[in-house]
């Protein structure tokens, strides 16, 4: 459920040049990376092969088909990326059907951006049919636009999807301040143009110039994130 809201939204409040925010999904607003990791064990274990933890950091925050790939390729499982997609996909949905907890401080922040108006996108990797589930828990409503890794040519870390939700938002991407918690996610957001705020949380996010760090979403509000794009900033 993909919509747009009109460009006189994306004005920015006096003192702030933010026009928009994008949020991650998984690992993000809501606590799933288990759920995937979970997942992928339990498909592998079907097929007779056990997964090492220390694959975990590699496929956390990728899209399907690289993690996938990744994963055939490190055990030698008889699959094609397409039909382990398909199984894996399928474990997880079986996993939110008992809900999905929201991360801490999430619930809060989308209130608050939602009672002052501010354009938001939830910008996933996940498929549509799982985001759709997920949004039983965050609320729709409280996106303007959302974007799935599979109505996108090109997902993260690929530009993409953030160009994409900016664009929809009627919004400059040096001008939408993108939240995310993996370095596949902070790098498509980078290549975009967007400033990052990173919140990791399975694994580890790389210190980099344009990069604010923060350890929970219990750290970020409205105000944090104005101050990240003060008027007279280059667009």
């Amino acid at each position: 459920m993909t919509s747009s809201i009109p460009a006189l939204a994306t004005r920015p409040a006096e003192g702030s040049a933010l026009q928009a925010v994008l949020l991650d999904m998984d690992g993000t607003l809501v606590d799933s990376e288990g759920f995937w990791w979970d997942a992928e064990v339990q498909v592998f274990a079907e097929l007779g092969h056990e997964l090492a933890d220390e694959h975990r950091e590699v496929v956390v925050g990728g899209p399907m088909t690289r993690s996938a790939a990744y994963l055939i390729g490190v055990t030698g499982a008889d699959i094609t990326v397409v039909e382990l997609s398909a199984l894996l996909n399928a474990a997880f949905a079986e996993r939110l059907e008992q809900g999905v907890e929201l991360m801490p401080g999430a619930r809060r922040l989308l209130t608050e951006l939602a009672a002052h108006a501010v354009p938001t996108a939830l910008v996933s990797a996940t498929h549509r049919h799982i985001m759709d589930r997920v949004l039983c828990s965050l609320g729709a409503e409280n996106f303007s636009v959302t974007i799935a890794g599979d109505e996108v040519e090109r997902t993260k870390p690929h530009p993409e999807p953030y160009l994409t939700a900016a664009r929809r938002l009627g919004a400059e991407p040096a001008r939408c301040v993108v939240v995310e918690d993996t370095e596949t996610g902070v790098t498509s957001a980078e290549t975009a143009g967007c400033p990052v705020v990173a919140v990791p949380t399975v694994t580890t996010v790389a210190p980099g110039a344009g990069r604010t760090f923060v350890t929970s979403l219990e750290e970020v509000d409205l105000a944090f994130l104005r101050s990240l794009v003060p008027v007279g900033d280059p667009a």
